[in-house]
């Protein structure tokens, strides 16, 4: 079956027609819990712009109640009798002639599988074979998704359990992760429960410690572990690993993968056309147990240094062959024998040890070609061609990556080298040059692998400029890696990613960046205080930079806007808190700012002007009704104008909507209201929507037709529950109990403000806590 759909025109008429009947809006939210997919989902499937997914387009079709083959294209139709397998991120697939022997193996882990076995340990040495049999049983066996977790092969770098789950749910599912850990999980295991799902986490054991369990750092590893187990999940779990899981709290299925037999090898060497002596290849394959990577290794050498003459190879070499049987030694060997020879094959295969092989698995030829510097360039691919032939590298279209054992030696030979900084710097300089602009998740992780690579250096400077570095997209111009992360959704990797490096960072120019993209991450998870302390160093950074003689133009612009936007986002933070007076006390220095000296030399851009609808805003909560009217006057003559980025776009919108509801203008409220969420539907951008749609809310409570205000509540909450935005979603609970309230309906109101309670105490907000408790008029009642 194809695994993935689009609608035809005239499938779309009948789908409307359908919704029509329903009364659902084209992207109802109602309509995305029925069909168990996701708003962009929906939206793809309206536009036809591109396929979407085969299991998603069903749903949408039968949640409305029509045929989805009388909707789909009908050349797609007729290929549902192909079995595709759909792999949303890429891992190097395995050649079929690289694939031998193990229809024994592939048998056993069905066995384990009908026995009820949600995770397989599949455990051996290495170079047996443990990763080529888990790619090819999960591209082999119909999912509908096949998730890769290689783990890092060396402790210091394996990624946080959290940054993996949010990754997987944002990149391969479509959806918002949510900020919160057990959240993150909760969702992880309802996409595991609705689809049948291939996992494979590669080798695990840097992540263990000497009993088999996982190190410290790791240990929540084993919640994720729960979760792929538990028995209501559709999902398949491959694990390799060397040595043996023993997480006593984890039911997991072991199988001992033993090395390819005799018939096996001799398959192997003949695909290749190596002339073969039985009794030569049975002495090399008993030596090494039938070693997998052994295999390819001796073929290679074979090929590459005799000719393909077997019986001359081991002429000269059984010896140390005979002596030295393991993988680990064969390994040493060949890179020795490299060496001997003065091959620049050498060079670039200990090179190659530089890139990590984790989040983006595999590096394009153009990464291999980088770290020939000293080699003429007509020579170049020649070079790599020597170590393909060798079966020192593994490759497939034009993407390469190294086994475990070998990157192994490659790095720490490397590291022992003169090379080390080198290679490492111009691996950085590949992955930044490689992504000019960040549209999408993959974009984001490869512009990132600069950041590792100067790490490993200790060139933070440079890692933190990958961070704080803009580049354009095709919605706004100059945008850090920073705020891509924060607009992929990618919290939890730059989060950590800042924290490791910020102490280490002395250039006061970079610490600007760093520091607001950090206070913005703190913003939204709900840590508003941490937020604020950020902002503050970020300001002082600035005012020391400016302190400097020699800046040039465009630095001394970027520090005056960071100086200015530091304010910005304290006054906001306020907000958050519920500490209006403080909050307008930033604002107006920024209106001082503006006023008195030209825009362009203190950071900002003509015509911006985003404190008039904040200083709106907040004049009409604390009661200054006539100052409110002036600043929403203003602020409607350059509304139009707001064009930096989408969160001042889209904000803007809100402010004024809130302001003129305060003011009792509810015609306009409206507008700016419905306003803003076209503006986050054409944007994407959840979060605008949600603050809209409980805008809304207010005005329907106001003209008391609760049925609709209690609708936008709910969709308003679902949004930010998916989102994880803490302080909104608090909002948002704050505002339903309000409705019930003026209904009359006391029993119904305690739930949305205990929990609106709960958050903001969480967020460490007293003032937002007060503000509710007097509203329930329960103010000398102690809340939990």
């Amino acid at each position: 079956m194809v695994d993935s759909l689009k609608a035809s025109e005239d499938g779309l008429q009948i789908v409307d027609q359908a919704r029509r009947k329903k009364r659902w809006q084209k992207n109802s939210l109602t309509w995305v819990q029925a069909a168990k997919t996701s708003e962009a989902t929906l939206r793809r499937f309206w536009a036809r712009k591109s396929f979407i997914d085969r299991y998603a387009f069903i749903a949408i079709c039968e949640a409305v109640g029509v045929n989805w083959k009388e909707i789909a294209e009908p050349s797609q139709i007729q290929k549902t009798d192909l079995p595709v397998v759909s792999t949303a991120k890429a891992h190097p697939s395995i050649p079929n002639q690289n694939f031998v022997g193990r229809e024994g193996a592939i048998a056993s882990l069905n066995t384990h599988i009908n026995q009820g076995a949600k995770i397989i340990v599949i455990q051996a040495t290495g170079g047996v074979g443990k990763t080529t049999l888990a790619h090819e049983y999960l591209n082999s066996q119909g999912f509908d998704l096949v998730l890769d977790l290689p783990m890092a092969k060396e402790k210091d770098n394996i990624q946080l359990v959290d940054s993996v789950i949010e990754g997987w749910l944002k990149q391969d599912f479509d959806e918002e992760p949510g900020r919160e850990f057990w959240e993150m999980l909760r969702r992880l295991k309802w996409q595991l429960q609705t689809r049948k799902i291939g996992v494979l986490i590669d080798n695990l054991e840097p992540a263990l410690d000497g009993q088999g369990r996982f190190i410290k750092p790791h240990h929540r590893y084993v919640e994720l572990l729960r979760v792929l187990a538990d028995p209501t999940v559709q999902s398949v779990t491959l694990i390799t690993s060397r040595v043996r899981l023993c997480e006593p709290d984890v039911n997991v299925a072991r199988y001992l993968l033993p090395g390819l037999d005799e018939q096996a090898w001799q398959q192997f060497f003949m695909n290749r056309h190596i002339n073969i002596d039985i009794s030569i290849l049975n002495a090399m394959h008993k030596a090494y147990g039938g070693n997998a990577k052994v295999m390819g290794i001796l073929c290679g050498a074979i090929r590459e240094d005799f000719d393909g003459d077997m019986v001359g190879y081991w002429g000269e070499n059984s010896g140390d062959l005979l002596v030295k049987t393991d993988l680990k030694n064969l390994v040493t060997t060949q890179f020795d024998r490299l060496q001997e020879l003065g091959s620049k094959a050498y060079q670039l295969l200990c090179r190659l040890g530089c890139y990590r092989y984790q989040d983006v698995p595999t590096v394009p030829t153009e990464g291999l070609l980088c770290l020939l510097w000293d080699v003429p360039e007509g020579q170049r691919r020649r070079v790599i061609e020597s170590l393909r032939n060798r079966s020192l590298v593994e490759f497939n279209n034009g993407e390469y990556w190294l086994h475990p054992m070998i990157r192994e030696e490659a790095i720490a030979r490397l590291r022992a080298s003169e090379d080390w900084e080198d290679a490492n710097r111009k691996a950085a300089e590949f992955w930044t040059d490689s992504v000019k602009t960040v549209e999408t998740l993959e974009d984001g992780l490869r512009a990132f692998e600069s950041y590792y690579h100067y790490v490993e250096i200790n060139d933070f400077e440079q890692a933190g400029y990958v961070i704080v570095s803009r580049r354009d997209t095709s919605w706004r111009d100059g945008e850090s890696l920073g705020a891509a992360f924060y607009r992929l959704g990618l919290l939890q990797p730059m989060l950590y990613s800042i924290n490791s490096i910020i102490n280490k960072v002395k250039d006061d120019r970079i610490l600007i960046g760093l520091y607001s993209s950090l206070g913005d991450l703190h913003r939204l998870t709900g840590n508003i205080n941490a937020a604020i302390e950020c902002h503050n160093l970020s300001f002082k950074a600035a005012e020391t930079t400016l302190l400097s003689t020699d800046l040039s133009s465009s630095i001394y612009f970027y520090a005056k806007r960071l100086k200015t936007w530091s304010l910005f986002n304290t006054g906001l933070c306020r907000i958050d808190l519920w500490e209006l007076e403080e909050a307008r006390f930033f604002f107006q220095k920024i209106q001082f700012i503006c006023k008195n000296y030209n825009d362009l030399e203190h950071g900002l851009y003509n015509n911006e002007k985003d404190y008039l609808y904040c200083l709106a805003f907040l004049n009409s909560f604390l009661g200054f009704k006539e100052s409110a009217l002036s600043y929403v006057k203003q602020a409607e003559v350059v509304i139009d104008q707001i064009d930096y980025c989408c969160w001042s776009q889209g904000y803007s919108l809100l402010f004024m909507g809130l302001t003129y509801k305060n003011l009792g203008e509810f015609d306009k409220s409206f507008e700016k209201f419905r306003q803003a969420i076209a503006f986050a539907e054409k944007t994407h951008y959840t979060q605008v929507k949600a603050k809209a749609l409980s805008g809304l809310a207010e005005l329907y409570r106001e003209q008391s037709d609760f049925t609709t205000a209690l609708s936008h509540h709910s969709e308003s909450i679902a949004l930010l529950e998916k989102i994880g935005a803490k302080c909104d979603l608090a909002e948002a609970h704050y505002q339903r109990a309000l409705t019930y309230q003026k209904m009359g309906d006391a029993e119904k109101s305690q739930t949305p403000f205990q929990e609106a309670i709960r958050l903001f105490n969480a967020m460490e907000a007293p003032n937002q806590v007060e503000k509710v408790r007097k509203a329930r008029g329960k103010s000398d009642e102690v809340e939990f």
